[in-house]
């Protein structure tokens, strides 16, 4: 039975929500040459440890976190979780040499549509450079087809390390994976493991380049099967990201009505008017709509750099090579 690639289907509704987006977004500005399509997310669920914890990292051949550790005295609790965490040297780095700070997006066609936006919030003109390394019709049940670890190392043995890196899969993965020789059920323990390994993996490989990484859960579906499926596999990954020690940033929160239910409109910006930030395919959000659940999380971004920045100025953390490894 041949799997259909939910993303490649419903590549023309996600279109069309862009083309009606644009039509909110940014008055009119130009939008980025670069082809981008789709989903997006946020509340936030903070790591499993507290602050002044330290992330479980794989060895980083010198490139470790700084020791120090500077927590955020004005901002929310959860980017002041991100901000006791001890600062990556690769972001160190940068900030003490004078360079833009790299964000990539890796994902699928939901990571394109979260680049799109963060692309807008982080600006190049804040000393943000927002890479694009997501990729349509990819996913943890798809190893076949891409090895997603894999070519994220090539990908970054090419561009070189990224800051920060966002992380958003799971549209493709409503599925079973072929794991020992037979199928595995979506969710089930077997599935768990496999896809899990593949997920840890990849975050330990863009830790070890340096990276701050975020992961970012998939919003509220329109269709009920399909929603359950994508909560569930929220669930999972939220919970994998506790113990990875990884931000988690919910987007169902900001996809939903006042009911908790499926909403293609709602009131958005100061002015609270209401906006369509859904794409017609019911899966994906109109380009208003990855801004709307994007938003908190560019915030986070932008306080845990200030934040590394005032360190590094104030000498707070140990200059640029002269970390250890932690």
């Amino acid at each position: 039975m041949v799997l259909a690639d939910r993303t490649a289907v419903l590549f023309l509704g996600v279109a069309a929500g862009v083309a009606i987006g644009l039509s909110f977004a940014y008055g009119g500005h130009p939008w980025p040459d670069t082809a981008a399509i789709d989903e997006g997310v946020p509340a936030i669920v903070p790591p499993a440890k507290g602050p002044g914890a330290e992330p479980a990292l794989p060895a980083t051949g010198g490139r470790g976190p700084a020791t120090a550790a500077v927590t955020l005295p004005d901002h929310s609790s959860s980017a002041a979780i991100d901000c006791s965490m001890p600062f990556q040297q690769q972001l160190l780095d940068t900030l003490a040499g004078g360079g833009k700070v790299r964000v990539g997006v890796f994902g699928d066609s939901f990571g394109d549509g979260l680049w799109s936006a963060l692309y807008r919030q982080l600006p190049a003109k804040a000393n943000y450079q927002v890479v694009k390394y997501s990729q349509q019709s990819t996913g943890f049940t798809r190893y076949a087809s891409l090895n997603i670890e894999e070519h994220t190392a090539q990908q970054l043995a090419a561009d070189g390390p990224v800051d920060i890196a966002v992380i958003s899969f799971g549209a493709n993965d409503t599925q079973g994976v072929w794991a020992g020789g037979k199928a595995a059920r979506l969710l089930s323990p077997e599935w768990k493991r496999v896809i899990g390994e593949r997920i840890d993996g990849l975050v330990n490989l863009l830790r070890a380049r340096g990276a701050m990484v975020y992961w970012v859960g998939l919003p509220k579906m329109r269709k009920d099967s399909f929603d359950a499926d994508i909560s569930a596999m929220n669930a999972f990954y939220a919970d994998r990201m506790r113990a990875l020690n990884v931000p988690f940033i919910d987007t169902a929160p900001l996809s939903v009505d006042e009911n908790g239910a499926y909403a293609p409109y709602l009131p958005d910006g100061p002015e609270k008017k209401r906006t369509l930030i859904r794409a017609n395919d019911g899966i994906h959000m109109s380009m208003t709509g990855y801004v709307r659940i994007t938003r908190g999380l560019a915030e986070r971004i932008r306080n845990y750099v200030d934040t590394a920045r005032r360190s590094v100025a104030e000498g707070a953390v140990p200059a640029a090579g002269q970390a250890g490894v932690s």
